[in-house]
């Protein structure tokens, strides 16, 4: 796992982290308002959000081409039975499939869609789940550290797991991120602009 801890870390620490930096990408006027956008403070602006890898659908997309593929051999083998005995069995399996690859192809989207991570000016916001929702918010400056694993497959497919410490031991941990060292890159440049910012 790269740890890189935002204190008192010197720039060559690093360097890897801030190597090929991109622009941070904003909440453009068209973007639907989100829960975490609901919550900012006054004068708190959102200046980098992420969420679940897009490889976490496949699982969910799997199962509904699968139900697909019997919902297909179920009308299928209904329409050949036609006229030559009972084929409601046959109509109520292929319905049931249908359904069920519909509802298996939404499970996994409104997953994926419901896990936000936002870097604002002042916070790190964290939100997953929709009806048993839970939410992160750290201070800038209480971060104390974000690990990012990333696997031989995670690097390709640009995914990883996110590790962020707080100060007093908080420990909350994140699968299958999208794009997790430029939200560590994120979140490290807010601090080092929140350090560096005079205090009157």
């Amino acid at each position: 796992m790269e740890t890189c801890a935002p204190r008192g870390r010197s720039r060559s620490s690093c360097s890897r982290a801030r190597s090929g930096r991109t622009r941070a990408r904003a909440s453009s006027e068209g973007e639907a308002v989100g829960y975490l956008d609901r919550t900012l403070a006054s004068g708190e602006v959102v200046l980098y959000r992420t969420r679940l890898h897009w490889t976490v659908l496949f699982w969910p997309f799997a199962a509904a081409a699968l139900l697909g593929v019997g919902a297909i051999v179920s009308l299928g083998a209904a329409a050949v039975r036609r006229g030559t005995g009972d084929i409601r069995p046959l109509l109520i399996l292929g319905a049931a499939c249908i359904v069920a690859a519909f509802v298996a192809a939404i499970v996994g989207q409104v997953r994926r869609s419901s896990t936000e991570m936002v870097v604002t000016n002042r916070r790190v916001l964290m939100k997953t789940g929709i009806f048993g929702r839970r939410t992160v918010e750290l201070m800038l400056s209480k971060v104390e550290s974000i690990g990012v694993d990333q696997g031989a497959l995670g690097r390709m497919a640009g995914y990883g797991r996110v590790v962020v410490r707080g100060t007093g031991g908080t420990h909350e941990l994140f699968e299958r991120i999208a794009s997790p060292l430029e939200f560590r890159r994120q979140v490290q440049e807010q601090i080092d602009k929140l350090q560096s910012t005079p205090r009157g």
